[in-house]
């Protein structure tokens, strides 16, 4: 017999004992922030983060974000076409903090963080100037996602094909980018909480074969 905790989401998980608060972004942490820009048609600037988010493909590289409602992120790059993500560093966590506010489409976050951009090189949004790697991408897909009986959710899952990465050189050595060295930050669980990843959390281990 397992002594393992059981629930059914659908459920909820107030029948483990003791567990006030739902434990699946704990649980699947830390993830990766996707610190998304934009431009609306009509120019407005646009920044946000989303915590789901990752890298999907290499060759051509795709990342994409879920989107939780039709929010202005979204609704610009349908529109445009474009996007950048920029790494959020722990020099930058506030900043990305104060983005996330929820504000109307008029509002300009890179204006409410006080951040400096700077020009992408293809595509039209801006780049967060004090980010030290950004990815400049053309919208590939949208996907709205499904629960098992195929009902359609407010859920967005946002693809496009990086066609630009910027790093800063310090952040390269011996021919490697160094993971480390930008301090980034990963969303946990909870309200609040983050990670920072470090050199003392690396280990190494290679595939078999």
């Amino acid at each position: 017999m397992s002594d393992h905790h059981f629930y059914e989401p659908k459920d909820g998980h107030a029948g483990i004992p003791g567990l006030r608060h739902d434990p699946l972004n704990a649980i699947i942490a830390p993830r990766p922030i996707g610190w998304i820009s934009t431009l609306a048609e009509d120019g407005t600037r646009n920044l946000a983060p989303y915590s789901f988010f990752n890298l999907f493909n290499y060759r051509p590289p795709i990342i994409g974000f879920s989107s939780m409602g039709w929010k202005d992120s979204a609704a610009n790059i349908t529109a445009t076409g474009e996007f950048v993500w920029n790494l959020v560093t722990r020099d930058l966590g506030d900043a990305m903090n104060a983005s996330a506010a929820t504000v109307g489409p008029e509002v300009d976050e890179f204006d409410l963080a006080t951040l400096a951009t700077a020009p992408a090189r293809l595509v039209k949004p801006p780049r967060v100037a004090s980010s030290p790697v950004a990815f400049e991408c053309r919208h590939t897909q949208t996907l709205r996602l499904t629960t098992k009986e195929g009902d359609a959710l407010d859920q967005w899952m946002i693809l496009g094909e990086v066609i630009g990465i910027h790093i800063a050189p310090n952040l390269i050595a011996d021919g490697a980018y160094q993971t480390a060295a930008a301090h980034p930050i990963l969303r946990g669980g909870g309200p609040s909480d983050y990670f920072e990843i470090g050199e003392d959390a690396l280990f190494k281990m290679r595939r078999p074969g």
